[in-house]
């Protein structure tokens, strides 16, 4: 066929000449033939052949085929999966976590809820090409405006970084959207965690000893100040789990309970929680009131443990709920009669985080406080629980300065014998 009978043949209904692939079709939308990556035949298509062509009245605003076209052929070009990056985001995080399977049952609950967000909110919907940086932002800005915590957002905006990651690497798109600093777009508007100060310490320990309905729980609180556990470890230890000999408790997991499982048991975090803590006098002195005082226990046991040191009324072994419902009244009818309020948030971590800034002010070495608190990161034992104020980096200061003064008299004390003894020998 002739040249120009072939070009005749491949001009769109205003004259402009088609090229390779394209055609325009009686309704007279236009169409691109292509093949993908995995060598299948494909069709794109649209209204308009190039950017400055109209849509026809009552169709969607959509990109003209030209446009279209650079981006599939620059897809081909970069080996982008032209399947995968139409995922949906929720499809997209299904996946993840499919391949990911074998994590705690907080994890679990944690990936329903974030799910659900995705689910509820019109980011899941989206296909993961389509999905830009403002885009990701923009869904942060959603969350906090619907009430979710400030945390909640952060780790939700950590997961989706994951997943984007993942698809990056399967070649399904170029760049991660939720690669950004999250407090560039929103403030972090959580109530600080503040630890208790010694005096407000002695006094809450004081407080709870001379009060008819809060002395019941002096020792588990003196035993949570004295050994920095976690409040679900707390829940889960058993009397096999104390050496009075050595004086440590062992924690090796820990007691939870929801309302679809009942009461379970877990290993600690990461494998840093598994730890020998050093009991103090004053934990070990509450340890030993507490077996002595314990009674009424019920005969449970959860996934092989039994005999748990601490119980409800009902005689059965408290957890985290039973403990932040205390931790809140107590808080509450200490702040009517004391001048110094407590922090505004006081849960079982708070004596947690307590008990690691007193041992960082009093020097304790970083590596062991670790170890203690069975961080897997030490910056979360250095930058996290440490709180230096000026009071604690005054004092730290002035024993530097006194072991320097120390050094120096002991230097000078050590010439003046070694003079001497020159002189006596002489």
């Amino acid at each position: 066929m002739p040249r120009k009978e072939r070009d005749e043949k491949r001009r769109d209904s205003k004259g402009r000449l088609l090229k390779s692939g394209e055609s325009q079709r009686p309704d007279g939308r236009y169409a691109y033939k292509y093949m993908d990556t995995f060598g299948n035949p494909k069709f794109v298509y649209s209204w308009k052949l190039v950017p400055t062509d109209k849509i026809p009245a009552g169709k969607r605003p959509d990109l003209s085929l030209r446009e279209k076209v650079r981006q599939i052929q620059q897809d081909i070009a970069d080996g982008i999966d032209p399947i995968g990056k139409k995922m949906t985001v929720c499809q997209l995080y299904a996946k993840y976590i499919r391949q990911r399977g074998n994590v705690k049952r907080g994890t679990k609950k944690s990936r329903e809820q974030l799910m659900k967000l995705l689910s509820d909110d019109k980011l899941g919907a989206a296909s993961i090409d389509s999905v830009k940086l403002s885009d990701a932002k923009e869904w942060a800005l959603r969350m906090q405006e619907q009430g979710v915590a400030y945390n909640t957002i952060c780790n939700s905006k950590r997961s989706l970084k994951a997943i984007f990651y993942m698809a990056i690497q399967d070649d399904c798109i170029r760049k991660n959207p939720f690669d950004f600093p999250i407090n560039d777009v929103i403030n972090d508007d959580t109530e600080p965690k503040v630890p208790l100060t010694p005096a407000q310490e002695e006094e809450l320990l004081k407080f709870m000893q001379d009060d008819p309905v809060y002395a019941k729980y002096y020792d588990e609180v003196v035993i949570l100040l004295e050994t920095g556990l976690r409040i679900s470890e707390l829940c889960g230890l058993t009397e096999t789990d104390l050496n009075f000999e050595k004086r440590f408790v062992n924690v090796d997991h820990q007691l939870l309970r929801s309302t679809e499982d009942g009461y379970y048991i877990e290993t600690p975090k990461t494998d840093s929680g598994f730890r020998q803590v050093p009991m103090s006098a004053a934990a070990y002195e509450a340890f030993q009131r507490v077996l002595k005082n314990r009674r009424g226990a019920k005969a449970i046991e959860v996934d092989g443990y039994s005999n748990f040191l601490f119980l409800n009324r009902d005689g059965l072994p408290k957890v985290a709920v039973n403990y932040d419902a205390m931790f809140k009244c107590l808080a509450k009818k200490f702040n009517k009669c004391h001048k110094e309020p407590l922090p505004p948030v006081m849960t079982p971590h708070t004596m947690r985080h307590t008990f690691c800034t007193r041992m960082a002010n009093a020097g304790m070495n970083p590596k062991a406080l670790q170890y203690i608190m069975g961080h897997a990161n030490i910056v979360m034992t250095l930058n996290y629980y440490a709180h230096a104020t000026f009071n604690s980096a005054q004092a730290e200061m002035e024993r530097l300065e006194a072991a320097k003064a120390e050094t120096a008299v002991a230097a000078a004390e050590t010439t003046v014998e070694n003079t001497e003894e020159t002189k006596a020998a002489a």
